[in-house]
């Protein structure tokens, strides 16, 4: 979101570093205060436990979605500026599953385990070298073996809004529609789960004859 501002308002490119630096500062600082620098927090998400990466997450992806169609609004963002990254269905697929599994088992995505590894905890410095491991070993070994999977599904550069034919804004409306009822599920989810219920009643009254 960076780049196509400074396309219209000319800074140096320095500047721009300088910028990108404090805004990683920042982004870690607030990952770590909301407690995802603890594998055991985000991994209660898992347990139906602890929701609170969901909402953090879904809140911040209605607050860009939201403002990002302002800005384009107000004229102060050209959205068709904004580099798509390809779409391909079945690698990212198999790629949300791999992620998937390694941060329910672990507790930590690639950002999270960065933050982690920077307060100094073993298990996040452990994740990061098998990040970097995983991403130089795909590169170097795994692609030629796995590239009809990875680049199968191709979509190209298309959006939510274009896939389904609606109006962005239109499309936005129920995104946060949906958040706030995934917002009130995980709230009755936290309140009302308790799996280890029925032990906690203690034992069974036995009734004399």
């Amino acid at each position: 979101m960076i780049a196509p501002i400074f396309k219209q308002i000319v800074v140096s490119i320095e500047f721009q570093y300088f910028l990108a630096i404090l805004i990683g500062i920042a982004f870690g600082y607030i990952l770590e205060r909301a407690g995802f620098g603890n594998a055991k927090k985000i991994a209660a998400e898992f347990y139906f436990e602890d929701f609170t990466m969901l909402k953090v997450f879904f809140s911040a992806m209605v607050t860009g979605a939201v403002g990002l169609l302002l800005l384009n609004w107000f004229g102060i963002l050209d959205l068709s500026k904004i580099f798509i990254p390809r779409t391909y269905i079945w690698g990212q697929l198999l790629g949300g599953a791999i992620l998937g599994l390694g941060f329910g088992f672990g507790g930590y995505c690639p950002g999270t385990s960065m933050v982690s590894a920077s307060t100094g905890k073993l298990d996040g410095m452990a994740f990061v070298f098998g990040a970097f491991l995983g991403t130089m070993s795909f590169g170097d070994i795994f692609y030629n073996w796995l590239k009809g999977a990875y680049l199968g599904g191709s979509l190209g550069r298309i959006t939510l809004p274009e896939f389904f034919g609606i109006n962005a804004g239109v499309f936005i409306l129920l995104v946060i529609i949906m958040a706030l009822g995934v917002f009130w599920l995980a709230e009755k989810t936290e309140r009302d789960w308790d799996p280890y219920k029925k032990y906690r009643k203690g034992p069974k009254k036995i009734i004399e004859r």
